[in-house]
């Protein structure tokens, strides 16, 4: 690629990033990023990714880990992709269990259940073993990802939603920590309740064939780029069931067999009566 060729496809990423910073900012979704970029694959969505993430880091925002997105097979051949994608947690995006996601902080929000690692060591080597996976993760937990699109109708492709920080909002965390040993992650089953209403089903082997296979994945595609997973870091593993949409008002509730149970609501906190 010629000089002149690099500076377009860095003025098209920084393009790109700037009409996603933008959504996200004003709260008004955006047309698809893929039209913007001269070299639409997937590793030009990551460069957009990158300064999404260089932003928020000068902006005094703290990572804490990873997501996984496209685990499941049936998206991966919707989206004409053979692998996953990932994406950037920062701190800000935890909500503790009990507090409610006012409306209006996410654009286009859709909740689905997954599992989530907490690591108790560094993952650095390029190609780790089950076995390393297991020695460096402190504890499982059930999750709600509420997973977001800064692009208006969610009309994305792979290198949409990989530049879009791979569609990444909020996530929701149980708080009883479950030791690997007590619980096989490939035969759990999962139930996501709307309103009381079961919404989506699925089982550990939905994600990849176990949530473990999508963190060796992520943990070894993330060392072989010079970024690796640390100790202390949460892994979404990815959707164990479809997603389901959020309105203002919905609560949803998911049970994982062996993890327990997850819960958050789509409401304003009620403060009558609350002293002044």
């Amino acid at each position: 690629m010629s000089a002149a060729e690099n500076a377009g496809l860095r003025a098209a990423v920084a393009k790109a990033a700037a009409v996603l910073e933008e959504a996200a900012d004003t709260g008004v979704p955006c047309p698809p990023v893929r039209g913007l970029l001269p070299e639409a694959d997937v590793l030009t969505a990551y460069a957009v990714q990158r300064r999404h993430v260089e932003r928020a880091l000068a902006q005094g925002r703290r990572p804490v880990g990873r997501k996984i997105g496209l685990t499941s097979p049936a998206v991966q051949r919707q989206l004409g992709v053979d692998q996953p994608d990932y994406g950037v947690l920062f701190a800000d995006m935890a909500v503790p269990e009990g507090q409610p996601i006012a409306p209006g902080r996410l654009l286009q929000p859709k909740v689905e259940a997954e599992v989530a690692l907490v690591l108790g060591a560094d993952l650095p080597h390029g190609d780790p073993t089950v076995a390393d996976l297991l020695r460096a993760t402190a504890f499982a937990l059930p999750a709600l990802e509420i997973v977001d699109s800064r692009i208006a109708g969610w009309d994305i492709t792979i290198v949409d939603t990989v530049a879009d920080n791979a569609s990444c909002g909020l996530f929701v965390l149980g708080g009883t920590p479950v030791p690997l040993d007590r619980v096989d992650l490939r035969a759990v089953t999962m139930t996501l309740g709307r309103n009381g209403e079961t919404v989506s089903t699925g089982t550990g082997t939905d994600c990849l064939g176990s949530p473990l296979t999508a963190a060796l994945w992520l943990a070894s595609t993330l060392a072989g780029l010079g970024d690796p997973l640390h100790a202390g870091d949460v892994i979404l593993t990815g959707a164990l069931g479809p997603m389901a949409v959020a309105t203002e008002g919905d609560s949803f509730t998911a049970h994982i067999e062996g993890l327990g149970t997850v819960s958050t609501a789509f409401t304003t906190p009620d403060t009558e009566g609350t002293p002044a």
